[in-house]
């Protein structure tokens, strides 16, 4: 299974382009902070990531500030030339 939840905020967007199947696509760069348990310790997380929402979440997507931490959900996928990894926005939590 390729299921990804994500609590990030937006730290940039691209404009909007739109797919050869005319949906609208939005390219941006999420940023991700937390503290998580490993092997009985504290680990202190942080991480950019690669994202792009396309259809109808685009909407919700560019409705939300820059600094405002949202939950995203969605899966992974290998950029088009297969160098880096791209999260695909199919969601907002509620």
């Amino acid at each position: 299974m390729n299921r990804l939840v994500l609590q990030a905020q937006i730290l940039e967007t691209a404009a909007i382009r739109y797919t050869p199947a005319g949906l609208p696509a939005l390219d941006l760069m999420l940023r991700h902070e937390s503290l998580v348990d490993e092997a009985g310790s504290q680990r202190k997380v942080a991480l950019e990531i690669k994202a792009v929402a396309i259809g109808e979440v685009v909407k919700r997507v560019q409705a939300l500030s820059l600094a405002e931490k949202t939950v995203f959900t969605g899966f992974l996928s290998a950029q088009r030339q297969g160098r880096g990894t791209v999260f695909h926005i199919t969601g907002l939590a509620d």
